[in-house]
Parts: structure tokens; C-alpha cells; sequence
């Protein structure tokens, strides 16, 4: 009953006012105004992966510093305790605020329009400049081409290019006139268009338009106080931010404002101990923390708050893969196609086992080029999350890693899909396989096993538990097995006083097949097909493959280390 009256997580809410004002729970982040106030440049940039609290953050300064701010909202945060810097700057700017998230259109002219009605939609909320006694009639003229609407074919907002282009620079000039106060500007998710436009073949047209839209808006803005972006890559320079001499880019790999975005190790012990959930520490911490932001380890708040508040209604709930779900992961499949094409399987291999790879990494990407080669490859990993970084070397030299459980499950599971890919192409190879094994043949399908195993990923004998490891060589007989037509594979299926590795029914031959996988490591591989099969004897597991009319039951012990199986029956 306790749990229920506790603060309500803000599962995919980024609005930080909402959460401070409808009982949500909140991890102070408002350092992050005190160090920018203290450290900013004019236009500064921050790259994060995606679901670390980029939006909420942005959502937390314009909450601060725009005119009519709510003291209340800041009521007991870090940033109330700085009582100069609030007297000074709270509640004391015009503020635009815009995400190019939505911009996402599957051509030029709808993302054009998305980002018309994007900036519209903001202009409209500063619909007094129509009426301010502060600004000429060609000025109120200006705005009102801001907020045109087209109503006769009800397309949105009507804007030419050159007001599009123009747009957040007018709307600052304006607002300074009417304040008297220079703005300040945050663009959240800068990089959408862009990444949109390269996924659907109109990025020269997105880079044009965005390269003038962001050079208007913060290279020659004389009403700009600041500005804050935030992205998932740092776009090159050279792309959309020519001549921009007055960026502060502040990457991941940057020791500045490191611990603002992602939860701390610290902040997420007072996050389970205010739920009473201490004892899943370990867990979330194997699973969702292991990134380095600086010099900083934090975790994926996302992954952090989704899985707290399954465990609040169900604390033998598994962890599960909640940020990796927040997209494609198409990178990750790019990545592996590039194996013997300046990618060996030996580094893969080490990733997956919990070791580094030392790698050049280009901080400034386009993304007409990411995978142009292996080399940006590495560099996309690194900066959208999927690889985190141990050591910074000398010049751009990083040691690399999978930070977490949960993204290491990624690259298996791509894994697996693109062996399954190469093995439905390989029909003879299948036939053969299973063939021997119907026929009862096991020095056959140990040769024929260990020729699989040679064309894929090992796991080898750190980062995961015994019983991991042997699931992958689960997996890897699953993904050969169940491409065979006219057999009926089940996994882990109850029989007996147990329950089976795999289990084969062939109907048209009454035969049925059980199959025991075991791990070795330093362990006689024998002895252990051995055991194998007297678990298969001992507990029945073929007794509900009798009971389903089959006649005939093969036995299977299977034990694998690293690239190497040996394989016993017993009929």
C-alpha cells in the first residue's frame, strides 16, 4: 500500500513542469543551468544518445529562464540553493523553444511543411507582438507572415523560403523589441531533419534549407542571447554550421556538464531506495549502466525508470530491453554486414565478451556518409549509444566497449538474425545437418555443427553467466533447425520432470529427436555430453514426445566451447 502513495514515474513524459506540478518523480538535473550560466558560449551544443534526458533538460531551462516563470516549480532543487543566479536570471528572457523531433516528413515538401508549422505553431504563442505598441506596422507585418495560414487548400502554416529561412531570427528581433531583452533560443533534436532526409533521399535539399534556417538563427542573430541545441551526432561543420565560429560542442566525450545528462550511480540509489526496490541494484546496474559520459559512468534513464516501475507492481519481473525497443537498430545490423570488409570477427567477438577495442573515432559525421565505411561505423556506435568508451587515448584514439547487458543482447540478437539470413541461403548445408541428425549420424552433426560455428560470433568466458553462454549455442540449433520445412521444433518445453533444451517432431515419420546443450569451460566436453544425456533419461524428457505418437526418439547431448562442439546420441 506504501508503494501506491509514493511520486508517479514519468514514464515518457518530458515536460518539466508537468512533472513538477502533478506529483511526478524528479531527478535534479538544474546544475545544468548554474554550470551553463557559469560556462556557455553563445551557441552550445550538446550530443547525447537518444532517451538521456535531452528533451527534459531543455524543457527544464526554458521553465527557468522564460518571462512568467514559476519560482514554485524550482521550490528545493540545486539551482534554488544559488540565489544570485535565480535573482539575475530566472524568469528574465523571451525564450523560443522548438524540437525539430517531428520533422520527419517521406519526402522534401512534407518535411518542409513540418517545419513551417513547427515554427508557426511557436510564433503563435507570442501573439501579442500583433498588438504591441513596441513594434512598427512593418514589423507586426513581419510576424503576421510568421503565423499566415493557408486556409484555402489547408495545408498549415504558409511560409516562403525566404521567411522559413529568416523565421527564428525574425521572431527573436521581435521579441527583443518588445522586451528590450536579447533571446535565448533552444532547438532540441537539431538533427532529425537531417536524419530523416538521408533515410529518404532528400538530404541535399534538408541540408540547404537547415544550413540557412540555423545560420540566420545563430550566426547573424544580434538578438540572440544564448542559444542550447541538442542531437544525437554532431553534424560536420562543414554541413550546416559553415562559419558558426561561436559553437560550444560538448560531446560525450567532453568532462563538461557530464553528469546532467543520464542518471548517476548515486541518483539511482535514491531512486530505488525511495521505492523500497534497493535490492534490484545490481541488476539495473549489469544491465542499463556502463556508459561514460566524460569522466562520469552513468546509466539510460529510460531504461532506469521504465523497469523501476514494473517492479513496483512485480518484483520478480525480468529486466527487459526498453531503450534498445526505441528504435531500428539498424546501425548495429550495418555494422556486423561489414565483417571481412575492414571488420574481423575477432573484434566483435571481444566486444561480446566484455573486453575493448581501440578505435579512431570522428566526433563530426555526416549523414550522408555514417555507412560509408567501418571506420564511421565505429564512430555512429560510439556516438548514438550503442558503444561507450573506457579510456580516451591519445589524439581521437578511444578504448571501446558494449556498455550494458541490455545493449550486448542487441548485437547478439542482430546476430543471430543475419546467421539465420545466411542459413536459409545455404540449403544444402541444412539438408546435410539434418539429415544426420534424423539419421542418428552425431559425428556427422558434430562436423557438420562445428562448420556453423566456424561461420559465426563465439561467445567466450566473460561478461556472462554459464547459463548465458550455453543459450546462445541454444539459439544458434534453434535458428538452424527451425528452417527445416515439415519439422516441428519447441524450446524449453515441459516433459517429464523438466524441461527440455529442444525438442524435434518429424510427423511424417513418427521420429522425434530431444537435444541437451551444455557449456564446457575447462570441463572434459565428453563427460559432459555424458551428463547430458542422463539428464535427457533421468527427468523424462522424452516421454510428452511418445505421448504426441512418435515412435521413434533420438537423444541428444550437445556440449560447445567457444567455436568447437562435441556431440553424443543414444537412440
Amino acid at each position: 500500500m506504501e508503494n501506491r502513495t509514493k511520486k508517479k514515474l514519468p514514464i515518457g513524459i518530458e515536460d518539466f513542469e508537468k512533472i513538477r506540478t502533478e506529483n511526478f518523480y524528479y531527478t535534479d538535473k538544474t546544475g545544468l543551468i548554474k554550470e551553463l550560466l557559469n560556462n556557455w558560449g553563445q551557441v552550445n551544443l550538446f550530443t547525447r544518445p537518444r532517451r538521456f534526458g535531452k528533451t527534459l533538460n531543455m524543457s527544464m531551462l526554458k521553465a527557468f529562464f522564460e518571462t512568467g516563470c514559476r519560482r514554485e516549480l524550482f521550490e528545493g532543487l540545486e539551482i534554488a540553493g544559488d540565489k544570485e543566479k535565480c535573482q539575475k536570471y530566472m524568469g528574465q528572457f523571451p525564450v523560443i523553444s522548438i524540437s525539430l523531433k517531428g520533422v520527419n516528413g517521406d519526402n522534401y515538401a512534407t518535411a518542409r511543411a513540418m517545419l513551417c508549422s513547427l515554427v508557426g505553431t511557436e510564433a503563435m504563442g507570442f501573439q501579442f507582438l500583433a498588438e504591441s505598441d513596441k513594434l512598427t506596422e512593418a514589423e507586426k507585418k513581419r510576424y503576421g507572415q510568421l503565423i499566415a495560414v493557408d486556409d484555402k487548400n489547408q495545408t498549415g502554416f504558409l511560409m516562403s523560403d525566404a521567411v522559413l529561412m529568416e523565421s527564428l531570427r525574425t521572431l527573436s528581433a521581435l521579441l527583443q523589441k518588445h522586451y528590450g531583452k536579447q533571446v535565448i533560443l533552444l532547438i532540441d533534436e537539431y538533427d532529425v531533419p537531417l536524419a530523416k532526409a538521408n533515410e529518404k533521399g532528400y538530404y541535399e535539399q534538408m541540408v540547404s534549407l537547415i544550413r540557412v534556417f540555423f545560420e540566420q538563427a545563430l550566426k547573424t542573430n544580434e538578438s540572440l542571447y544564448f542559444a542550447v541545441m541538442t542531437g544525437c551526432l554532431r553534424v560536420a561543420k562543414e554541413s550546416i554550421f559553415t562559419g558558426l565560429n561561436n559553437l560550444n560542442v560538448l560531446t560525450i566525450a567532453d568532462v563538461e556538464f557530464n553528469e546532467y545528462f543520464g542518471f548517476t550511480d548515486k541518483e539511482v540509489k535514491e531512486l530505488l531506495q525511495y521505492y523500497g526496490l534497493l535490492g534490484h541494484y545490481s541488476t539495473l546496474k549489469d544491465w542499463y549502466n556502463g556508459y561514460r559520459f566524460g569522466n562520469v559512468g552513468v546509466y539510460c534513464p529510460w531504461d532506469v525508470i521504465c523497469h523501476c516501475n514494473k517492479l513496483r507492481v512485480n518484483e520478480t519481473v525480468l529486466p527487459g530491453n526498453y531503450w534498445t525497443n526505441t528504435s531500428s537498430n539498424d546501425v548495429v545490423r550495418h555494422f556486423i554486414e561489414k565483417i571481412d570488409d575492414g571488420l574481423t570477427k575477432r573484434e566483435i567477438e571481444n566486444l561480446i565478451a566484455g573486453e575493448t577495442v581501440t578505435k579512431e573515432i570522428h566526433q563530426e559525421l555526416t549523414y550522408n556518409s555514417l555507412y560509408d565505411s567501418v571506420d564511421n561505423l565505429w564512430s555512429v556506435l560510439f556516438t548514438t549509444g550503442y558503444l561507450t568508451y573506457r579510456e580516451k587515448l591519445p589524439g581521437d584514439l578511444f578504448r571501446l566497449a558494449i556498455p550494458n547487458m541490455e545493449v550486448r543482447k542487441i548485437f547478439t540478437n542482430q546476430i543471430m538474425a543475419l546467421f539465420k539470413e545466411k542459413t536459409s541461403n545455404d540449403r544444402d548445408l541444412l539438408n546435410t545437418f539434418c539429415e544426420a541428425l534424423k539419421n542418428g549420424e552425431a559425428k556427422e552433426v558434430e562436423r557438420q555443427f562445428n562448420a556453423y560455428l566456424a561461420k559465426t560470433i563465439s561467445i567466450r568466458d566473460t561478461f556472462v553467466r554459464k547459463d548465458t553462454k550455453e543459450n546462445f549455442y541454444h539459439g544458434i540449433l534453434l535458428g538452424i533447425l527451425g528452417l527445416k520445412k515439415g519439422w516441428y521444433v519447441t524450446s524449453n518445453r515441459e516433459s517429464g520432470i523438466g524441461f527440455s533444451d529442444i525438442q524435434i517432431e518429424i510427423e511424417d515419420e513418427q521420429a522425434g529427436i530431444v537435444i541437451e546443450v551444455k557449456y564446457a569451460h575447462g570441463e572434459d566436453m565428453e563427460a559432459l555430453c555424458r551428463e547430458a544425456l542422463e539428464q535427457i533419461e533421468e527427468k523424462g524428457y522424452a516421454d510428452r514426445l511418445y505421448e504426441d505418437g512418435m515412435r521413434k526418439v533420438l537423444k541428444y547431448g550437445i556440449a560447445c566451447y567457444r567455436k568447437e562442439c562435441r556431440v553424443m546420441t543414444e537412440v
